[in-house]
C-alpha cells in the first residue's frame, strides 16, 4: 500500500467508497438521534447529502487529501486542514473501504495525516466524529491512537 496525493481522476471511486464505507453507520444514527433533526440534516437521505459534502470537500481542498492506493485500487482516504490559529491541524475526514478494513490501512492514513500537520508546525491535531452507536468504531479507533475525547454538548430542539 502507498499513500499518494489526490488525483481528481478517482473523484467518483472516493465518493463511491465513502458512500460504503457510511452504509452501515447510518441506520444506527437514525435510530439514536431524535427523528427531526435526522429529518432535518438528511431531508433527501444521507446518501445524497453525503455525496454532495465529499464531493465539495475534496473539490475544494484537493492538495489536502491523500488516497491509499494498492496497485491501481483505492483502498482509502484521508483529509487534513491547517488552522494555524489554535496551532492546530485537523483530519477532515477518513474513510477505508469495507473490503480493506481492519488491515491497519485507517491507522496508516491517520498517521499520515498526523505527519503532514506535524510537518506545518502545528501542535496538537483534532478529529470530529458523532457519539452515535454507528459511530461508535470511529471513536474506538481514534482513542486507540491517543486521541483524547473533548466532551461537546449538542442541543436540538425543533420548531
Amino acid at each position: 500500500m502507498k499513500i499518494v496525493p489526490y488525483d481528481e481522476s478517482f473523484r467518483d471511486q472516493v465518493i463511491a467508497l465513502t458512500l460504503d464505507a457510511w452504509r452501515p453507520v447510518f441506520p444506527k444514527t437514525r435510530a439514536d438521534v431524535p427523528l427531526f433533526v435526522y429529518e432535518n440534516f438528511w431531508p433527501q437521505g444521507w446518501e445524497i447529502r453525503q455525496e454532495t459534502d465529499i464531493g465539495a470537500h475534496i473539490d475544494s481542498n484537493p492538495g489536502e487529501v491523500w488516497l491509499a492506493m494498492e496497485d491501481d485500487v483505492l483502498l482509502g482516504f484521508v483529509g487534513a486542514a491547517i488552522h494555524p490559529e489554535d496551532r492546530m491541524g485537523e483530519v477532515t475526514i477518513i474513510a477505508v473501504s469495507p473490503d480493506h478494513q481492519q488491515r491497519g490501512i485507517g491507522k496508516a492514513l491517520l498517521a499520515f495525516a498526523e505527519s503532514y500537520i506535524k510537518d506545518k508546525g502545528m501542535k496538537m491535531v483534532m478529529v470530529e466524529t458523532v457519539g452515535d452507536s454507528g459511530h461508535e468504531p470511529a471513536r474506538k479507533a481514534y482513542e486507540s491512537q491517543g486521541y483524547v475525547q473533548w466532551p461537546v454538548a449538542r442541543y436540538f430542539k425543533e420548531l
